[in-house]
């Protein structure tokens, strides 16, 4: 088992085992922000505590786009809040197969934050209720609060002008007809980054919702040298960085603001179409 993720049966012995993980529900409705907390409260996994993406995830929109990152110290006190710890497995889920908002959570504690064991629950809450999993309502009492404060990686991203200036593959993980600039439901201007390929973070999962097999993956994920991921505002972006992690391949860079915030600058080059 690829130790990103974890499967539903899985799951329901660790949480019976005696160090249960800590379990981070990130079902998240992009243009409603109260709808996580309200999905969450409305039936989650035993024992889970609720992470938004708006909220926790996510510096208020502006300038860096419409799902920057938060400072560093606003992330550490969602973190202590939580009771999140190295010393302590946690396990993320959504209903979008890790792609709103469970890689997200994934790669902010998992490769910016360094924490050393967190999984995606792979096929998210469906899965868990495919296995027979119970649903509770309402709200969890909070576990104890850590005093983790950890040592970012600012490494594994990158901002707007190295995505300009370098020489990295650039893969875009939102859906072709965005990425063509045929349709875009979201942001002011349709297109892409010139330079970039396209792939879909919905072509990381198979039917089921569910990773496809590592060897599926590595055969269909872009390759470069150096890969840089992003997307409308780097939330599914980091599925495709989860998927390269399930195929073992070595990790792409996040562009954070992604293209919410590349279109901010008139002077930065856009293309449409299927190639630049």
């Amino acid at each position: 088992m690829n130790r990103v993720l974890i499967e539903a049966r899985e799951l329901a012995r660790a949480l019976e085992g005696e160090s249960p993980p800590l379990v981070l529900d990130c079902r998240a409705r992009l243009g409603d922000p109260d709808a996580g907390d309200r999905l969450w409260r409305e039936g989650h996994v035993p024992g889970s505590q609720h992470l938004d993406l708006d909220r926790d995830l996510a510096a208020p929109a502006g300038a860096g786009g419409r799902h920057p990152l938060p400072p560093p110290a606003a992330f550490t006190a969602v973190i202590q809040r939580l009771g999140i710890a190295p010393g302590r497995a946690v396990v993320v889920y959504d209903d979008q197969g890790g792609q709103l908002a469970a890689a997200r959570a994934w790669w902010m504690l998992a490769c910016w934050a360094g924490h050393p064991e967190v999984r995606v629950l792979d096929g998210g809450l469906r899965a868990w209720q495919d296995a027979g999993g119970e649903l509770p309502l309402g709200r969890e009492p909070l576990p104890p609060p850590s005093d983790w404060t950890p040592a970012y990686r600012d490494a594994v991203r990158v901002d707007a002008d190295e995505v300009f200036s370098g020489r990295a593959l650039k893969v875009d993980a939102r859906a072709r007809e965005r990425f063509r600039g045929e349709a875009e439901p979201v942001d002011p201007v349709a297109g892409h980054i010139t330079g970039a390929v396209c792939r879909p973070s919905a072509e990381n999962l198979d039917e089921s919702g569910r990773f496809k097999a590592p060897e599926v993956l590595d055969a269909e994920l872009p390759e470069g040298d150096a890969v840089i991921a992003y997307c409308g505002s780097g939330v599914t972006a980091c599925h495709d960085i989860l998927a390269y992690a399930v195929a073992g391949r070595p990790l792409p860079r996040l562009y954070p603001g992604s293209w919410s915030e590349w279109i901010r600058d008139p002077a930065r080059p856009i293309a449409r179409g299927d190639h630049e």
